[in-house]
């Protein structure tokens, strides 16, 4: 809550917050008009005091003769509220006059930060991004505050904490006030380790930087939580071991955790030891003419029956660097290669000396590139110009560009460059269409036939921007969303982007009631590795379960408390965090490697509904031939309500359809078999796994047809404990409280396995699945085939 230090000044701020806060929910608002539609004569501003109409105007989709009506004016009071100048908008027609009351956000006078000693202020003003002069809103100030809060947590304050405040002044600004109280930092109560048999407790605390804090170590910065300062302790312990002979060594887990009186952390190390191992044989491999193997061994730091060291590896490496330098290769490559044996606990060492002559790359040059501009292609390489050649860089730039999806083929060549240590690289690209026009349908054994058409551009304007529109039709779902992707938000390697989208189910063939849910998604994703990438969301959406009076009249037979206990319009507020780490050879076809995904919501950050939902997804794929590549993939998930909250029926986990084949939309899982429609309930909890085996067709490669034998396997179930209770008023065969005999939730195994066929057709890509159930329960829901196509432009 923002807070003022002014009665009056609190008044308006909180005011101006709210109208803020308007312009989150603004584009679903109902707007006032007195006419349905007609032709604009003029449009007239009112309420703008720093705006000049002209601006206004010139946000608009629509101008001075254009055909109005109600979906244009919904577009243009859209466009006005994503400019983050007002705090409220409302359009009226009238008479041929489009009228644009506006109410305008406040500018930003100053940034002031109170109460900050333990941070300076030039560092807390780098953090934020509120500025003099910029445009007050009160999504920005809250971001701001997250930020400054991890900055104070990061620097072993967690319990530090930022109150916003305002102060109105005239002509419509602002003073923001950051108040912040920095609380005491967060010591170290104690460093435990686990698993440790070779070395003493207080030994391996004299190995990691981390201290317990002391009265007397008031100058140390050490004795401080610090996340940052827990990783390097990890590499620190490693290099311990490693350099006492325990090859496998490895830290489990490093994990900080909070004192329940939160004065402090206790830091717990898990490690695993494993043997201690002794050098075995030691040997110099070279292609080097001049370089005397013999010669080269006798100068190494290592004999075998020692104490395995990685330091003495490092020695070893540099004393036949140096001594290729001297006989007169300037570059050379020396790489040590491994060979561990856990029965006699010896480590093999080979060293491979090659001539490593440096040559840099001189100049880049991008070809084929149509469409696509060329820093959208320059920024996914991993090599510059000036940047010494580097073919392992080469290859990984290579991928980066092919998994962009923009181009059908990429080739990197070599060609001389402007001096004999200089090289040049031309980059060949094919472009293939990015813009998608898909059509997809499914047919599932009650005859259920889903329609969807989406319009989809991955390359807008060839600058790598991803634009995606859908609408679906059907009498189970009708739904309509947009999203946008800029993959390199403010120059960065931050990929940002935005989805809007509103849906409607009807779920009255299998359940007895119906959602509508509007809402949007802030996202962001960014690299944390060279093969991992994080990702933040914040999502804020208005759900609505509508269940006919019928079923849950206490005249007739009732349905479950899970169904008729659900009923309402319900805000969530959630935000979440992702972390995915991908080692597959190829982003678009692998046939090597592995990927895992994790992400976690958080709802309840304001809003009506509270849970915590975790969810992670993981592949592995090996290709034997060209033709036969196996592919392992799985996913799991659960979700549980916080501060007395069940799971709402709209938040659990629904499975069937693409999701698992054989199976209908919502087709597993807990059931209601009140009626014989027999209500899909959902579940807290999911299990996936697939199994996928491509074969050969043996058709031509031209016909661009594949296919693929999969088998899909898991479970899906678990609800609150209230949904599976006898409902009100209760019965002879079901009283009250008791548990409900028509409410089936099994956490057993369904099973299916089938055919996948792949065309790559004139029209666009077709896919047909033909799936047999193995396993299933009784009131499960199948299906035997599935069909998708798009077309591309």
């Amino acid at each position: 809550m923002l807070k003022t230090r002014a009665r009056s000044a609190a008044l308006a701020s909180g005011l101006a917050l709210l109208l803020g806060s308007t312009a989150l929910v603004a584009p679903t608002l109902a707007f006032a008009q007195q006419e349905q539609g007609g032709v604009i004569q003029r449009i007239l501003v009112q309420g703008n005091e720093r705006i000049e109409q002209a601006t206004v105007v010139s946000y608009l989709p629509i101008q001075v003769g254009d055909q109005v009506d109600p979906e244009r004016i919904d577009l243009a009071l859209k466009a006005l509220f994503r400019t983050d100048l007002f705090a409220d908008v409302k359009i009226d027609f009238q008479n041929g006059d489009l009228i644009i009351t506006v109410e305008e956000n406040p500018i930003i006078n100053r940034v002031i930060f109170e109460g900050n000693s333990g941070l300076k202020e030039d560092k807390l003003r780098d953090e934020v991004s509120i500025r003099p002069r910029g445009i007050f809103t009160r999504a920005k100030v809250q971001s701001d505050v997250q930020r400054i809060v991890e900055l104070y947590r990061r620097s072993g304050r967690i319990s530090a904490q930022v109150e916003p405040q305002i102060i109105e002044l005239p002509q419509k600004r602002v003073d923001l006030i950051f108040k912040i109280d920095e609380g005491p930092k967060s010591g170290i109560l104690s460093v435990n380790f686990l698993g440790n048999r070779a070395f003493s407790d207080n030994d391996l605390r004299d190995v990691v930087v981390t201290e317990e804090s002391r009265w007397y170590k008031f100058f140390s910065n050490n004795a401080n939580y610090d996340p940052d300062r827990l990783e390097y302790d990890k590499e620190q312990l490693r290099k311990h071991y490693r350099n006492r002979g325990y090859y496998d060594f490895r830290v489990s887990s490093a994990v900080a955790e909070l004192a329940p009186d939160k004065n402090g952390f206790v830091v717990t190390y898990t490690l695993d030891e494993g043997p201690q191992y002794e050098f075995g044989e030691i040997k110099v491999e070279t292609e080097l003419q001049k370089l005397d193997q013999a010669v080269l061994a006798s100068l190494l730091p290592i004999r075998s029956g020692e104490t395995y060291q990685d330091e003495v590896i490092e020695q070893a490496t540099d004393a036949l660097t140096f001594a290729a330098g001297a006989a007169g290769f300037a570059f050379v490559d020396v790489r040590p290669n491994y060979q561990a044996n856990r029965e006699t606990r010896k480590v093999d060492v080979t060293f491979q000396v090659r001539e490593g002559p440096r040559v840099y790359v001189d100049r880049i040059d991008i070809v084929g590139n149509t469409q696509t501009l060329d820093y959208v292609i320059r920024r996914e390489m991993s090599v510059v110009e000036g940047d010494a050649y580097n073919r392992a860089l080469v290859d990984r730039s290579r991928r980066q560009v092919r998994g962009l999806g923009f181009f059908k083929d990429v080739e990197i060549t070599e060609t001389p460059g402007s001096a004999p240590d200089r090289t040049a690289l031309q980059v060949r690209v094919e472009e293939q269409p990015t813009g998608e026009l898909s059509f997809s349908a499914g047919y599932s054994s009650v005859d259920q036939l889903v329609l969807d058409l989406g319009v989809t551009q991955r390359n807008f304007r060839g600058r790598g921007q991803d634009v995606r529109a859908r609408v679906s039709v059907g009498s189970l779902r009708q739904q309509l969303d947009f999203s946008f992707t800029e993959p390199r938000f403010l120059g960065r390697d931050v990929a940002a982007g935005i989805d809007l989208y509103g849906y409607r189910y009807d779920l009255s063939d299998y359940t007895s009631y119906e959602t509508a849910t509007v809402g949007t998604t802030l996202r962001a994703n960014f690299p944390l590795s060279l093969n991992a990438r994080g990702s933040l969301r914040y999502s804020l959406r208005q759900d609505e379960i509508k269940i006919d009076d019928f079923y849950c009249d206490p005249s007739q037979p009732l349905l479950a408390l899970a169904i008729c206990g659900q009923r309402g319009s319900f805000i969530t507020s959630l935000v979440g965090y992702g972390i995915r780490f991908d080692r597959r050879n190829d982003y678009l076809n692998p046939t090597r490697g592995y990927y895992v995904d994790f992400v976690q919501d958080f709802a309840g950050l304001a809003g009506d509904v509270n849970y915590v939902r975790t969810e992670a997804e993981g592949g592995w794929y090996h290709g034997f031939t060209r033709d036969f590549i196996l592919s392992l993939t799985g996913s799991a998930g659960y979700v549980e309500g916080w501060g007395g909250d069940n799971v709402r029926i709209n938040d659990r986990f629904y499975k069937g359809g693409n999701t698992f084949r054989g199976f209908e939309t919502a087709g597993i899982g807990p059931r209601d078999l009140s009626f014989t429609r027999a209500d899909s309930l959902g579940g807290k909890a999911y299990a996936i796994g697939t199994v996928e085996l491509t074969v050969p067709t043996f058709l031509p490669e031209q016909y661009g047809i594949k296919a693929a034998l999969f088998s899909d396997f898991g479970t899906l179930g678990l609800l609150d404990k209230e949904d599976k209770q006898c409902p009100p008023p209760g019965t002879a065969e079901c009283p009250l409280g008791a548990r409900d005999p028509n409410v089936q939730d099994d956490l057993s195994l369904r099973a299916s396995a089938g055919l996948s066929i792949f065309w790559r057709s004139p029209m666009g890509p077709i896919r047909f699945d033909f799936s047999r159930v193995l396993a299933k329960e009784d009131y499960d829901k199948t299906e035997t085939f599935r069909f998708s196509t798009s077309t591309r432009f």
